[in-house]
C-alpha cells in the first residue's frame, strides 16, 4: 500500500510539475475560447477540442436556418432537420433532400418560406439575399434543396494549432462538400479582411472536366486561404492548392489535416504535405502586393506577419447545392449544366433540369452525404 502511495504521489507531482511548466522555455501560442473550450492550462500537444460524434452534441454544433445561399445565390435552405443532419455508428452525416418531396412542387412555384420566428433555436440566422423570407415564382423558385450547415461559433474558436479531420466527401452532380474555418469576432472587417481557412471543399460531380481538361469533380480536393481588404480584391489564388485522385474522394476515406503555426499555414491530406503557405515580414499585404491596389491595409495595426490569421477561428460544415460561382459554365458534365451562372432565373432553371442531376444523388443511399468520422484540434 505504501509503495502505491508513493508512487502515485510522485507521478502527480510530475503531472503538476508537467503542467506548470508545460509553457516553458516555449510557451504554446494556441487560444482557445466557447463553452466547449477547455479551462485548464493548454500544454503544447494537448488535444483542445474533439468530436467523434458518437452522439449530435447540438451543444456543440449550431445549425445555421437560412436561405441566404452563402453569398453564392446557391440553390440549398439551410436547416435544423434530422434528415439532412445526423449521426449514427460514430459518423456525422450531411445530406441533402428535396423539399418538393415534402411540401409538393406547386409549392415552389407558389409557397411562401418565412423563416422568423420561432423558437430561439429556430431564428432566421442570415437575413441577406432575402434569406429569411421568400416567395416562390415561376421565374425564381423557392430553394428546392435542403441541407445543413453547422458550426462551432459559441462553442469552439481557436487561434494555432493541428487540425485532423477524417471525412469521405460526396458524390452527385452540383453537390459543393466544405469543411471550413471562419474568423470569430472580424477584427479586421468583413469578408475577406478577416479571412477564412477551407480546409476542404469539394464537387460532387464524377466526372466534370474544365475548359483545360482537368477532372474537377470528385477527382479534385481543394484547400485554400481567403484574404484581401474588400470582396473585390481576395487573394486566394495564391493560397490555393488542389490535391488530384482518379479513384474520387467521394470512394475513400481520408485525413484532411492542417498545421496553423504564428509563421505559416500547411494543409495535408494523409500525412502528405499539399502545401505550406507563409507570408513574407510583410504580411499578406506585402503578399498580395496591395501597396497599389487603392485600398488601406486591414492589417496594418497588427503585429503578427500572420494577419488575418492571427485571431481565433470557429469551424464550420457545410453540404451547399450548385450556385452561381463555383461550378463553371464552360466546364463538360454529362447530361449537360442545367443552369447557366449569369441567368436570373439559375435556381428555376437547376431544378427543371432534376432529370439530369436527380439520378446521380443516389439519394436512398449516403453516396450523397458528407460523412466525417471525427475532428481533433491539438495545441501546439
Amino acid at each position: 500500500m505504501f509503495k502505491i502511495l508513493f508512487y502515485s504521489s510522485l507521478l502527480l507531482g510530475v503531472f503538476h510539475q508537467c503542467r506548470s511548466q508545460c509553457y516553458t522555455p516555449n510557451p504554446s501560442p494556441t487560444t482557445v475560447s466557447g463553452t466547449h473550450a477547455p479551462t485548464d492550462t493548454i500544454c503544447p500537444g494537448d488535444l483542445i477540442f474533439e468530436d467523434a460524434f458518437e452522439e449530435f452534441d447540438l451543444k456543440k454544433w449550431n445549425h445555421e436556418n437560412t436561405l441566404a445561399g452563402g453569398g453564392n445565390w446557391e440553390f440549398q435552405w439551410y436547416t435544423n432537420s434530422r434528415e439532412n443532419s445526423y449521426t449514427e455508428d460514430g459518423v456525422l452525416y450531411i445530406k441533402p433532400t428535396l423539399v418538393a418531396d415534402e411540401m409538393g412542387e406547386d409549392f415552389l412555384y407558389s409557397g411562401q418560406l418565412d423563416l422568423n420566428g420561432g423558437a430561439p433555436a429556430d431564428e432566421c440566422t442570415d437575413p441577406q439575399w432575402y434569406g429569411c423570407v421568400r416567395t416562390g415564382t415561376a421565374e425564381s423558385i423557392l430553394n428546392p434543396i435542403k441541407s445543413a450547415r453547422i458550426r462551432t461559433v459559441d462553442s469552439f474558436a481557436f487561434k494555432y494549432g493541428k487540425v485532423v479531420i477524417r471525412a469521405k466527401m460526396p458524390g452527385g452532380d452540383w453537390l459543393w462538400p466544405a469543411i471550413w474555418l471562419m474568423p470569430r469576432w472580424n477584427q479586421y472587417s468583413f469578408w475577406p479582411a478577416s479571412g477564412e481557412i477551407d480546409i476542404v471543399e469539394s464537387r460532387g460531380n464524377r466526372n466534370l472536366v474544365n475548359a483545360s481538361g482537368v477532372h474537377i469533380g470528385t477527382q479534385m480536393i481543394s484547400s485554400t486561404l481567403h484574404w484581401g481588404p474588400a470582396w473585390n480584391a481576395n487573394m486566394y489564388q495564391l493560397t490555393n492548392v488542389d490535391k488530384m485522385d482518379p479513384t474520387g474522394f467521394d470512394v475513400d476515406w481520408h485525413d484532411y489535416q492542417m498545421m496553423w503555426t504564428e509563421d505559416d499555414i500547411t494543409f495535408s491530406i494523409d500525412d502528405k504535405t499539399l502545401a505550406t503557405f507563409a507570408p513574407p515580414d510583410g504580411g499578406f499585404w506585402e503578399w498580395g502586393n496591395l501597396e497599389s491596389s487603392g485600398f488601406s491595409n486591414p492589417w496594418r495595426t497588427s503585429k503578427s506577419k500572420m494577419a488575418p490569421f492571427d485571431q481565433e477561428f470557429y469551424f464550420v460544415i457545410n453540404l451547399a447545392v450548385g450556385g452561381i460561382a463555383f461550378f463553371p459554365d464552360d466546364a463538360t458534365n454529362p447530361g449537360g449544366k442545367p443552369w447557366v451562372n449569369t441567368s436570373p432565373t439559375a435556381i428555376t432553371e437547376f431544378w427543371r433540369g432534376k432529370d439530369q442531376w436527380l439520378p446521380t444523388w443516389q439519394l436512398d443511399t449516403d453516396n450523397a452525404a458528407l460523412q466525417i468520422d471525427y475532428i481533433r484540434v491539438y495545441a501546439l
